[in-house]
């Protein structure tokens, strides 16, 4: 078959809010996420050195922040971030019903 499709909440969210779409859309290298969330949602600091996974962030609704590194990046409606494997990365909700997409890839 030439595509897979899914409906994200009806996934198994793996945290509160957060539904990966990788293995319901059988996804060889790219990583889907969406999350949805209140604000004071905090993800944990991470980076992707090892697997060399990019990955850009689509904040949908709601406002964010991105911490990339040192430098943080204010999120509205509509703005997408890219973000290198190798550099750390820590996101937080300001806003009830943010909702964000989350891709990567190596």
């Amino acid at each position: 078959m030439s595509h897979d499709t899914v409906t994200y909440d009806d996934v198994e969210p793996k945290a509160p809010g957060m539904y990966f779409l990788r293995d319901a859309l059988d996804c060889e290298n790219l990583g889907v996420t969406v999350v949805e969330a209140d604000a004071g949602w905090e993800g944990m600091e991470h980076a992707h050195e090892s697997d060399g996974q990019e990955e850009v962030y689509v904040l949908l609704s709601g406002t964010a922040k991105l911490t990339v590194e040192d430098d943080t990046v204010d999120m509205d409606p509509g703005d997408a971030v890219r973000v290198d494997p190798e550099d750390s990365r820590m996101l937080l909700f300001e806003a009830d019903d943010s909702r964000m997409v989350i891709a990567g890839a190596p």
